[in-house]
């Protein structure tokens, strides 16, 4: 992630220690591991996200390509994204589906 030596650690270690003191690093460290974090977690949904869109507009083309085709003839591509678009829709479908029984 970031290009930081242990030397460059070192040097920011000991600045903090005599700009903060002892009695107050420990604090300013848990808080800086807790920014780290949040920023890291924000990212990393950031990007799933950014994956997810991805991957529905890839679906939403790949569907476009079918129904131009008139959902016949379709290279294995587009029918596996077929085949998994009408699998969701089922599965949305089944709770609201009545038992004929």
């Amino acid at each position: 992630m970031f290009d930081i030596g242990f030397l460059e650690i070192l040097v920011i270690a000991v600045l903090a220690l005599l700009v903060l003191g002892p009695e107050r690093m420990p604090g300013a460290l848990r808080s800086v591991a807790k920014t780290f974090r949040s920023v890291r977690s924000m990212a990393s949904g950031f990007k799933m996200e950014v994956e997810e869109q991805l991957r529905v507009h890839e679906l939403h083309e790949n569907l476009k390509k079918a129904e131009q085709q008139g959902m016949e003839n379709l290279s294995p591509d587009l029918k596996k994204t077929v085949d998994e678009l009408k699998s969701a829709a089922e599965s949305v479908n089944k709770p609201y589906q009545k038992d004929k029984s």
